[in-house]
């Protein structure tokens, strides 16, 4: 019974050394962020998709652009509009302001909303693109850390016994234990980063290449307009 009680999670944590303790803490803090920002990067893209759905639908149901145009600017003004409704906003806004001034040419008019589009179009992807390396940190990181505790808790647990005279399991098992959760905890760290990083950065991908296609295809309706 009382080698089962030294043996239990808690015991073995509360019982390692201050540097497999501290690697603990780290991994543990790390953990918890990277949950964070798995469930605030889920309700982000979550959200673009979604976004990008409604204009999509709305844009190419036809009708005049002018009226699309005050719509969105209206849910501007109400702290509604991201994403391709931005980049739609940026490029329509700098077409609008080109052409009313009557004395460009249609090539510099299109040219310039395509560069209000681009510019909008990297800032919405750095917002998405947000936290994204940290995931990705702390995927390939953790397992290194948790190695750490683990190489000095193992360390710590033969530089023990060079005062045995007889090393018995009983003496090894609780140095090697104490070692192996820094390991488990840095698994625990970086698994669900990993697996978080890929399925949101292919997310990121898609939206990506869907904003690139709009712009695209917007262009040659403002090139045909100018």
């Amino acid at each position: 019974m009382n080698a089962v009680n030294d043996m239990s999670l808690i015991t073995l944590i509360t019982g390692a050394s201050l540097p497999v303790q501290l690697v603990m803490i780290i991994l543990l803090v790390t953990s918890l962020l990277s949950w964070w920002y798995i469930f605030l990067k889920h309700f982000t893209i979550r959200d673009a998709e979604s976004d990008a759905d409604d204009f999509e639908s709305s844009f190419w149901m036809g009708g005049n652009l002018d009226t699309f145009y005050d719509a969105v600017t209206a849910n501007k003004r109400r702290g509604k509009l991201q994403g391709m409704a931005t980049i739609f906003e940026a490029g329509y806004d700098e077409f609008r302001k080109h052409k009313n001034d009557g004395d460009q040419d249609a090539g510099d008019i299109v040219e310039g909303a395509r560069r209000a589009m681009r510019a909008t179009y990297n800032r919405e992807m750095d917002n998405l693109d947000a936290h994204l390396p940290f995931l990705a940190s702390v995927a390939s990181v953790s397992p290194y850390i948790g190695l750490f505790g683990t190489v000095w808790g193992i360390m710590n647990s033969f530089r023990g016994l060079s005062n045995v005279a007889q090393a018995t399991l009983s003496q090894v098992a609780p140095g090697i234990a104490e070692a192996l959760i820094a390991t488990a905890i840095g698994l625990f760290a970086a698994i669900p980063a990993v697996i978080a990083y890929n399925r949101y950065a292919a997310s990121v991908d898609r939206l990506a290449v869907r904003y690139e296609s709009f712009m695209e295809e917007f262009t040659n309706i403002l090139q045909r307009r100018a």
